[in-house]
């Protein structure tokens, strides 16, 4: 039941990819940005609170609903797994973006790619070269495929027998560490660690899945040697694996706002391009025919067994 509502939810996702703004995520991004107003004292404690009481309510919303559709029918209850799949997956709309990107470096139109890329990311691109507007996407790219996709399906496969608990868990606790990380004082210190916690192993499976699709002694090298000089762990061991998988070098100083901002150097080989982001995009699709290729054989063997 869990890979055919996963099956389903990602079908319908490539098919009609939700698009910005999303209204769903703009409520709760209120709601957190309120707690943030009430609770944010600066303490580490307040930080904890907060985080429960913005984690609490969708679980046992989505769980609540979940329970009362499945004992009214069971495919009532695979329905609303693959509705709330829908709404917590996105990858499709960021890949969308990034293809969007690479076919403006193409015509060379650096200043519309530039101000795409500044959308999408946020923050100051106008200083941007061609070659760092393809470096930026595709680490952009890279990130997006695991915080909007592989970690999504990964908790909602563990936590599958609580329907789709694990995906709203995943996706809740990412926005929460992206939205409280720049808090004043230790508020935003809880969010951060307890996405920490929830994405250690997720984190390293989509680098694993990038070392299989792509060049797999490249990535397990740079995920080795390079992801801990990330500033962010978790996504540096992403990063580094798909960067390695792929050949190109990321990271590296950017001029943003007058200033040059340092960054670590990631990944090996070219300098990436336009065609650069395209692979990045393929190699995620490949990425993820292999999580589908998994489910299935783990269903067959349920079958056989």
């Amino acid at each position: 039941m869990a890979f055919f509502s996963l099956l389903a939810a990602v079908a319908l996702e490539h098919l009609r990819p939700l698009r910005q703004p999303l209204a769903h995520y703009r409520q709760y991004g209120r709601f957190t940005h309120w707690l943030e107003r009430r609770f944010n004292a600066g303490e580490a404690s307040h930080g904890a609170i907060a985080w429960a009481l913005a984690m609490l309510p969708p679980l046992a919303g989505v769980w609540l609903v979940y329970a009362a559709l499945s004992g009214i029918a069971p495919l009532l209850g695979w329905a609303w797994n693959v509705v709330v799949l829908y709404v917590t997956l996105g990858f499709k709309y960021y890949s969308d973006d990034a293809e969007r990107i690479a076919r403006l470096l193409r015509e060379d139109d650096l200043d519309a790619a530039r101000a795409a890329l500044a959308a999408w990311r946020g923050g100051d691109a106008s200083q941007f070269s061609a070659d760092e507007v393809a470096r930026v996407t595709i680490e952009q790219t890279v990130a997006a495929s695991h915080r909007q996709m592989f970690g999504v399906l990964f908790w909602f496969a563990v936590l599958a027998p609580f329907g789709p608990v694990g995906a709203v868990l995943f996706r809740a606790a990412s926005i929460l560490d992206r939205r409280w990380a720049g808090s004043g004082g230790l508020f935003g210190l809880f969010a951060r660690r307890a996405f920490g916690a929830i994405d250690w192993l997720p984190a390293r499976l989509t680098a694993l899945t990038y070392a299989i699709a792509g060049n797999f002694e490249d990535a397990t090298y740079c995920w080795r040697t390079q992801a801990e000089s990330w500033p962010e762990p978790g996504e540096g061991v992403v990063i580094a694996a798909g960067a390695g998988a792929m050949g190109v070098k990321l990271g590296q100083s950017l001029a943003v706002g007058g200033e040059t901002v340092w960054r670590p150097e990631i990944g090996t080989g070219q300098t990436p391009d336009a065609d650069c982001i395209d692979s990045a995009v393929s190699m995620i699709w490949r990425g993820l025919v292999i999580w589908l290729v998994a489910g299935l054989l783990v269903v067959v063997a349920g079958w056989v067994a």
